[in-house]
C-alpha cells in the first residue's frame, strides 16, 4: 500500500493517478474526503499532518508514502509511520534548497528534508523548480480580459509541469529509490511575456502582458504568503530579467520520456483559463 499526502494538490492528484495507472494500491488522506474528487480505485481517508491523532489509521498497512511538506509538522508522521511499518518516503521538496545563499523557502524545505533523513526511513527528495501551475494565478485576469498584469515580464524561468514532478516521484516509489535527490526543471527557458503569449494561443485569444510595479505586486502577494516568501520570489524574478534560465534533462533521465513543454501544459489547462470569474 502506498499513501499519498497532499493528494488533492497539483502534484498529489497526479501522483495518485499515475500510481493507479501503474496498478498500485493507493490510499490518500485529505482533510475533506467528501469533496476530494479523487479517482475510483483510491482509498480515501480523513487525515491531516497537523493532527497526529488522524495518522495511525492512515498509516496502518502502508509501506511507502509520498509526503507533502507541511512545514513543522512532519515529525509525528515519520514517527508513527516508522512504528506502523512504513519503509520509504518520497518527499516533495524544492529546488530552493540548492541555492547558494540561504532563503526562507529553501530553509523551510531543508528542515523537512532533514526530518525525513533523520527518521531512519529510506528516502528520496524531489526538488522541483518553478511550477507551471503557478501561472494558474493568472486565470482570473485572463477570464476577465486580455491583459495579464504582473511584475518583471522579462524574467525567464524553466517551469515544470506538475505531471512531470509527479512522474519523478512515482518512479522513485516504484523503483524504491533510496538516498536520491532529484533536482528537476522544465525543458525550455521562457519569460513571463512569452508564457502569456503561449497561453493566448492555447485558448484562441490574443493576450498581452502589462508590467506591474513591484510594490503593487508585493501588496497583493502579502495577503497570500509570508512576507519573507514574497520578497524571495520577487527578488528571484528581478534577478532573472534578461537572462536565460537553465533547462533540465532530469525528467527524461528518470522517467524515460521528455518533459512536457509549456505549450502542452497550456493546452492541458486551457479550460481553466476560459472560465468566467466568480
Amino acid at each position: 500500500m502506498i499513501l499519498v499526502t497532499g493528494a488533492t494538490g497539483n502534484v498529489g492528484r497526479n501522483v495518485v493517478r499515475q500510481l493507479l495507472d501503474a496498478g498500485e494500491k493507493v490510499r490518500a488522506i485529505t482533510r475533506h474526503p467528501e469533496s476530494a474528487g479523487l479517482p475510483d480505485g483510491v482509498e480515501v481517508l480523513p487525515g491531516d499532518l497537523t493532527r497526529p491523532e488522524t495518522l495511525p489509521a492512515a498509516l496502518r498497512g502502508v509501506e511507502q508514502a509520498f509526503l507533502f511538506p507541511v512545514f513543522g509538522s512532519l515529525d509525528d508522521f515519520l514517527r508513527i509511520g516508522k512504528e506502523s511499518g512504513l519503509e520509504q518516503v518520497v518527499l516533495l521538496s524544492s529546488g530552493a534548497v540548492t541555492f547558494p545563499t540561504p532563503n526562507w523557502i529553501g530553509d523551510r524545505h531543508l528542515e523537512c528534508e532533514r526530518a525525513v533523513e533523520e527518521s531512519g526511513l529510506s528516502w528520496t527528495h524531489v526538488r522541483p523548480g518553478m511550477f507551471m501551475a503557478n501561472d494558474l494565478a493568472w486565470a482570473a485576469q485572463i477570464a476577465a480580459g486580455d491583459v495579464v498584469r504582473a511584475p518583471y515580464g522579462d524574467a525567464a524561468a524553466a517551469p515544470i509541469d506538475e505531471r512531470d514532478i509527479a512522474a519523478v516521484a512515482v518512479r522513485a516509489l516504484l523503483d524504491r529509490q533510496a538516498g536520491e535527490a532529484h533536482l528537476i526543471g522544465g525543458p525550455e527557458s521562457l519569460t513571463q511575456i512569452e508564457r502569456v503569449r503561449i497561453l493566448g494561443e492555447a485558448i484562441g485569444r490574443e493576450l498581452r502582458f502589462e508590467e506591474l510595479p513591484r510594490e503593487q505586486a508585493r501588496e497583493h502577494m502579502i495577503g497570500q504568503l509570508p512576507p519573507q516568501a514574497v520578497d524571495f520570489m520577487l527578488d528571484g524574478l528581478a534577478s532573472a530579467v534578461g537572462r536565460t534560465a537553465e533547462v533540465s534533462p532530469v525528467v527524461e533521465q528518470v522517467t524515460g520520456r521528455p518533459a512536457h513543454t509549456y505549450a502542452q501544459w497550456a493546452a492541458h489547462h486551457a479550460d481553466d483559463f476560459r472560465r468566467t470569474p466568480a
